[in-house]
């Protein structure tokens, strides 16, 4: 048990900080706090004392002299370089990836349609903000409890800043509130780690929601222009896109989602010949990080308006557009990549159709409109991954055992974050040991005691990679169990059956439990029933989700309501329905928040205008429709029993439903996140005032 935990604060200035004169003298090597501070937000000191009433009030008393300096803030203000925030240019990271010639097919093209969009930086808005503790034990070694999604990460980067050996690094995954990535880069666990190493004293490290909103990582904001070549039958000949990114103050992700947000532009449809350029720029805003889909959300939202729009254009229904370009099962990557697996995108949107009624609503819905409602559906389609192979290395160690009383004990890495990460893998060691889950245990990741995992949580690779690890695991530690039985009894492989956690010869009566051949096992050979594996992942096929929605639209206000909501996913196989079921629901409310309400507004002074939940606004429950939920499941051949990803993906496909929706109400061609109630009656000024001239 700790005790006399020191409880530190950090102090978070309130307007746009740039250099820093007076600053705590806990400053090491450069690393932990910063001399410059680039955004509102910037960690500049920290303040220490034994009562959290006492740090508080200290924070509030906190002094800084600084001197004013004119930020960048916004994309278009990076790409002037007027202001250069870092080296010779705010360009952070810049990438093409193409397949085929578009300039060719443009020119065949009967119609390009293009559209210009933007979506918001967006806050995780877990229930629990970030929070961390460290301690140092009696040989000196540190340990670090945190409720992240990457311990060994972790590790790395506090071995490293306080150049001490690895093994003398201890990170414990902790208990968590919620994440959707905001806990997937270190954030306090450098900071609290030096503190607890330099006063040699267990330190509590903790924000609140303004902190978290601050002084953490945020989705990227990004602008797109999207060009698609088609001709008059609906076919989608090429495709333009370019998408400048907002990085904010470091560095951080700029590659990585400029990658990844390209990648998955070229997963979903049969685009033979489709240009993608992705800029990624400094601002003095909060840094970039992943976000409940990482670039998946941001790559959809404004390509699947476009979509839709080219439908309109040439008088096809939306679906069926969609249905003529989408990529088969088994389809190659055209850029390289990852096969694109068992895609089901096309059954999923046959099967929303029916359920929801589509070709019927979509004639009939405006029947319902008012002087001042209007009504409208609509529907957008996204893509995912699972995991990082083909980009990076993905890969994940399990140990798993039958202990002498018939229990088994799971040790793998992985960090759940109240999404059901453990539950899965109980079931799917379950599955493979023909064993209840309630005589299973699953670790969470702990340095110390966990084999080594190479990613962590994220990616979508949980179910998929770690899951089949576990699977091969079980596999492999049930065949052992047998072999064991075989040895003892003297039967043949082919005459023995498990069922339920006992092991029994066909043709006998006689059964025994799992806990028997292990322990008799054990006494006889002196070797423990245990399995290690190491397992590299096979695969990264695609996941898909098809979302349609309906709203209703107050025209004398502006305000939005979804009344109706259907998500059909492509995941291979449900290993939990409930928990499949709650995923989906989750991505359908972020999804919704991202088309209607959420954004983090910055000033054009630096100063965040949304700090907490009474001005960064969500979508309430009452205000939520209900989520109809509907799967896919044709079984994903690399995936553990057929099952692939759906965490990430459920939160890609809703936001660009609402708006299509909208859209379709208004007859409006709304292209920016999110779609406030300004923006709505803007639109319908605009379109009145147009109608007026046009006569």
């Amino acid at each position: 048990m700790i005790k006399n935990i020191e409880i530190f604060g950090i102090g978070n200035m309130n307007n746009k900080t740039i250099l820093v004169w007076c600053i705590n003298n806990y400053i090491f090597n450069g690393e932990v706090f910063e001399y410059r501070a680039r955004f509102v937000g910037g960690r500049i000191a920290l303040v220490v004392g034994k009562t959290k009433r006492a740090v508080e009030k200290a924070v509030a008393k906190l002094n800084v002299i600084y001197k004013e300096l004119n930020p960048v803030i916004g994309i278009e203000a990076a790409k002037s370089d007027e202001i250069i925030i870092k080296g010779n240019t705010n360009l952070a990271f810049s990438k093409e990836i193409f397949c085929g010639s578009y300039e060719e097919q443009f020119k065949k093209a009967d119609y390009i349609i293009e559209d210009k969009g933007s979506t918001q930086k967006i806050h995780h808005s877990a229930i629990e903000p970030h929070i961390c503790l460290s301690e140092l034990d009696e040989q000196g070694n540190l340990t670090v409890w945190t409720p992240c999604q990457i311990v060994f990460q972790v590790q790395y980067h506090v071995a490293d800043i306080l150049q001490i050996p690895y093994n003398r690094v201890r990170v414990i995954k902790a208990v968590m509130g919620g994440s959707f990535g905001g806990k997937g880069q270190t954030v306090l666990e450098p900071i609290c780690a030096f503190a607890a190493y330099t006063l040699k004293k267990p330190v509590m490290l903790y924000m609140d929601r303004h902190d978290a909103i601050l002084g953490t990582r945020s989705r990227n904001a990004t602008e797109m222009i999207v060009e698609t070549a088609i001709n008059k039958e609906g076919k989608i000949l090429a495709r333009k896109i370019i998408t400048d990114i907002d990085g904010g103050a470091y560095y951080t992700n700029a590659a990585a989602v400029t990658m990844a947000l390209g990648k998955k532009l070229f997963r979903m449809y049969d685009i033979p010949d489709q240009s993608y350029t992705g800029n990624a720029y400094y601002t003095n805003t909060i840094p970039g990080g992943a976000c409940r889909g990482y670039g998946s959300p941001q790559a959809h939202a404004v390509t699947e308006i476009n979509i839709d729009h080219a439908a309109h254009k040439i008088g096809m229904d939306p679906c069926e557009l969609r249905l003529k370009n989408f990529v088969k099962p088994g389809a190659s990557d055209p850029t390289g990549g990852p096969n694109i697996g068992n895609a089901q995108i096309k059954e999923c949107v046959l099967k929303g159709m029916e359920a929801f009624d589509w070709k019927n609503r979509r004639q009939t819905i405006k029947n319902k409109n008012t002087e001042r409602y209007a009504y409208g559906v609509g529907m957008a389609c996204g893509a995912h991954g699972n995991g990082y192979f083909g980009a990076f290395p993905d890969f994940t160690n399990v140990e798993m055992s039958i202990l002498g009383d018939g229990s088994v004990l799971v040790k793998i890495g992985i960090h759940d974050q109240g999404c059901g990460t453990v539950a899965t893998m109980q079931q799917l060691a379950a599955e493979a040991l023909d064993i209840d889950t309630k005589h299973i245990r699953v670790t969470e990741a702990d340095t110390l005691i966990t084999p080594y995992d190479s990613a962590g949580t994220q990616a979508s690779r949980v179910t998929f990679v770690c899951g089949g690890a576990v699977k091969e695991a079980g596999e492999k530690l049930k065949q052992r169990l047998i072999n064991a039985f075989c040895t003892l009894k003297g039967f043949k492989e082919d005459s023995v059956e498990t069922r339920d956690g006992l092991i029994y010869r066909k043709d006998s009566d006689k059964k025994y439990t799992y806990a028997d051949i292990a322990t008799e096992f054990e006494t006889k050979y002196s070797q423990t029933m245990t399995e290690f594996i190491k397992y590299q992942s096979p695969a990264n096929p695609a996941t898909f989700a098809a979302c349609f929605a309906e709203v209703k639209v107050d025209k004398y206000t502006g305000h939005v309501e979804v009344t109706d909501f259907l998500a059909v996913h492509d995941i291979g196989q449900s290993v939990n329905p409930m928990l499949v079921e709650g995923q989906i629901q989750g991505g359908a409310h972020m999804g919704i928040g991202m088309a209607l309400r959420e954004e983090i507004e910055v000033d054009n002074n630096g100063r965040v205008k949304s700090t907490n939940f009474s001005k960064y606004h969500l979508i309430n429950a009452p205000e939520m429709p209900e989520v109809r939920v509907l799967t896919v499941e044709a079984k994903e051949p690399y995936g553990p029993y057929g099952a692939k990803s759906v965490g990430e993906a459920s939160a890609v496909a809703p936001p660009a439903a609402v708006v299509n929706a909208i859209n379709f109400a208004l007859d409006t061609n709304i292209t920016t996140y999110p779609v406030t109630p300004e923006k709505i009656i803007k639109n319908l000024y605009r379109n009145k005032k147009w109608s007026t001239q046009n006569g």
